[in-house]
């Protein structure tokens, strides 16, 4: 039997993991690493980061352009300052939004993964490589402000980690695996 914690192969009459010592799940048959494939290091990582980035730009550009037609052409051409400001903050409020609901929501529905980590065949798990919860994908989104926030250690931390995992992974206790 596969710790769930850790991925070591126990006995299978085995009630602790015999490298890190927690209760074994009986019901948990394989661990993440076996059953997917491997942690996510951080070039395809910053792969997926790449292709996510593409789409969410296109579309931050696409609603720039539509909050332009809906407040008229006029206000740009007058540079009326006031509405030109509250245009920028509701455009900006709206994009992060849409930043946030597109990575909680893709990386808690059935497919685990947005846009760009499905085509680098990446996915988002729990620590027990279960699916994760709308709320902790949104923590995990909002962790990833702390890791760009210190110089980008919390993301370069990737790339020296046991489980390939940023700072804002470890805050929310999850994975990202390869998927076979």
């Amino acid at each position: 039997m596969y710790c769930s914690h850790c991925g070591q192969l126990n006995e299978p009459q085995a009630r602790f993991c015999q490298a890190c010592g927690r209760a074994l799940q009986p019901d948990v048959q394989a661990s993440v690493p076996v059953s997917l494939g491997g942690y996510a290091g951080f070039w395809r990582r910053f792969g997926a980061a790449f292709i996510d980035g593409l789409i969410l730009n296109i579309a931050n550009y696409a609603l720039f352009f539509l909050f332009l037609g809906v407040a008229g052409y006029d206000i740009v051409m007058e540079e009326e300052a006031d509405t030109w400001a509250l245009l920028y903050i509701l455009w900006m409020l709206t994009s992060w939004i849409i930043a946030w609901l597109y990575y909680a929501g893709m990386e808690s529905s059935s497919k685990q993964a947005t846009l760009g980590k499905m085509a680098v065949s990446i996915v988002v798990t729990g620590a027990e490589g279960n699916r994760v919860s709308f709320a902790r994908a949104t923590g995990r989104y909002f962790g990833k402000f702390i890791s760009a926030i210190i110089l980008c250690i919390g993301y370069l931390m990737i790339a020296f980690t046991e489980k390939k995992q940023g700072l804002h992974d470890i805050m929310a206790d999850c994975l990202v695996m390869v998927k076979r």
